[in-house]
């Protein structure tokens, strides 16, 4: 991403799950991992999605933090006391992103830090404020802009943040606010390679349990995505259906003539329905409904059907 790119956001909202949202708000977590390089810079609204975390969850990534600040000598950690969901809960500074391998190899920064590189890309992440009375609102999916009547409220209703270990990641140039990308702090150290640290069987297992918090939460949202997209499919097979045959059914006149131009006015309204639906879903084929509902046999013509087409015949 270019700087360029960053224009297209005026206030920028990421939506994040529980607890992973709260604990960026709170200062505690300084990386927010990504599977893609962060597209902004500057201050990033936190928003927490609907999901209400699960206990275990918490667990794991509450004792994944103790461990990894004990590394540096921060024992008194504060978390939480609660982890709302469907709430804007605050912001931070997006200040830099680097790689996994970069960060990892960084001795400017604290060895905890360092320890939270656990995803491809790693937002780098300071200055935290969260709101005193979190907004209800619904999210949305990457980097998107917060309406302008939310922002104006939630920017009168921030409080500034202690973290357990304030941490600054220097840019290379500071006069250029996306200098510190992908690629510049290997460029910056040629040959620097990750310190081999000794890990506790503590730390271990926390790190472990961190990942495993975060694979499976990625799995039951894709596994809930499907199930909504194929319920959504079937519904709208349904409906598609049952308009269909109504239509079949309205479209004959009192004396039995079909009525032709209602007919192809309803052909091209259940095209138009199914291809608008198609493009909303993200399905490439816009005249299909989803694989499960195509797969099914196909139904002998009703007997609506059969007498419209019997009165169309010649006499």
């Amino acid at each position: 991403m270019t700087e360029r790119n960053s224009w297209n956001y005026r206030n920028p909202c990421l939506t994040m799950h529980q607890p992973w949202a709260s604990l960026l708000v709170y200062g505690i977590k300084r990386i927010e991992g990504r599977s893609w390089p962060a597209p902004i810079r500057g201050r990033l609204w936190i928003h927490a999605a609907g999901k209400v975390p699960d206990e275990a969850t918490i667990k794991a990534m509450e004792e994944f933090y103790r461990e990894i600040y004990a590394v540096d000598g921060i024992y008194d950690l504060k978390f939480p006391e609660n982890y709302p969901v469907s709430r804007l809960l605050g912001c931070v500074e997006v200040v830099g992103c680097s790689r996994r391998e970069e960060l990892a190899c960084w001795k400017e920064v604290p060895q905890g830090a360092r320890l939270e590189a656990l995803t491809d890309f790693c937002w780098l992440c300071e200055q935290p404020q969260k709101l005193l009375v979190p907004f209800e609102m619904r999210g949305n999916q990457g980097v998107y802009n917060l309406e302008r009547k939310i922002y104006e409220a939630a920017v009168r209703g921030l409080a500034p943040v202690q973290s357990p270990l304030p941490t600054k990641f220097p840019l290379p140039n500071p006069h250029d606010p996306f200098s510190l990308k992908p690629g510049s702090i290997f460029a910056r150290f040629p040959g620097s390679k990750a310190t081999e640290m000794e890990k506790s069987s503590a730390l271990s297992s926390a790190i472990a349990g961190a990942q495993a918090a975060a694979t499976q939460f990625s799995k039951k949202d894709q596994s809930s995505c499907n199930d909504a997209i194929q319920n959504r499919n079937r519904t709208d097979a349904k409906r598609i259906g049952q308009f269909e045959s109504k239509s079949w059914e309205n479209n004959r006149s009192p004396a039995g003539n079909f009525n032709k131009g209602s007919n192809r006015r309803t052909r091209l309204f259940l095209k138009q329905g199914q291809s608008s639906y198609s493009e909303h879903d993200g399905i490439s084929s816009h005249n299909q409904l989803s694989r499960a509902d195509s797969n099914q046999p196909l139904r002998p013509p009703s007997k609506i059907f059969t007498d419209a087409m019997r009165e169309l015949k010649p006499s």
